[in-house]
């Protein structure tokens, strides 16, 4: 994305602890938000340990601190997936709608539900994560391409690319582990 877009301002939804900044570091005006405050601190310390300069905040991302028209683009990566609930997502892709200026365009990734290890779950599953000895639970919502596509559309973005990471080596791109989209916001 960073090749295509060449430079502008660019939010990162759900940055975590930031190594999705990295491509844009050059020429980029690099903001991000995340909901939890303990992956702000590592964003924080990750920049610092690349020399880079990002405005980061805290909040959630159906609700966003940004005026409308902030920004020339947007990832998301591995955050739509977590949202609980079809009116939360929708408010989330809105904001991203909102703070997007009239023709910018978002990368966003999400977990497929019809990846191999999911063929038998539900859409709605609690993912084991090992931490420090202890296990914890992350909820993840399981996307179909459609359905994906579908949310966004409704939001008002327009589809320019549905595809599987690069990664995924097969003719199937259903089955791919991560779905990603590139969508525009129209004029």
């Amino acid at each position: 994305m960073a090749q295509r877009w060449q430079k502008g301002k660019l939010l990162n939804l759900g940055c975590a602890h930031g190594p999705d900044f990295l491509p844009f570091i050059h020429s980029f005006d690099l903001y991000g938000v995340d909901f939890s405050t303990e992956m702000l601190k590592l964003a924080r310390k990750y920049s610092k340990k690349f020399s880079f300069t990002v405005d980061i905040s805290l909040a959630d991302v159906s609700s966003l601190p940004y005026p409308d028209e902030t920004f020339d683009w947007a990832i998301s990566v591995a955050t739509y997936h977590h949202i609980k609930g079809e009116e939360k997502k929708r408010a989330a892709l809105n904001e991203l709608r909102r703070v997007l200026k009239p023709g910018g365009e978002a990368f966003i990734t999400v977990w497929n539900h019809w990846q191999p290890r999911f063929w038998f779950s539900r859409r709605e599953v609690a993912v084991p994560w090992r931490m420090r000895g202890k296990t914890l639970y992350r909820y993840y919502y399981l996307f179909s391409y459609a359905e994906l596509e579908r949310l966004v559309k409704q939001a008002g973005f327009e589809v320019l690319k549905s595809f599987p990471e690069s990664a995924y080596h097969f003719p199937l791109k259903f089955f791919s582990r991560n779905i990603c989209l590139l969508v525009r916001k129209g004029d």
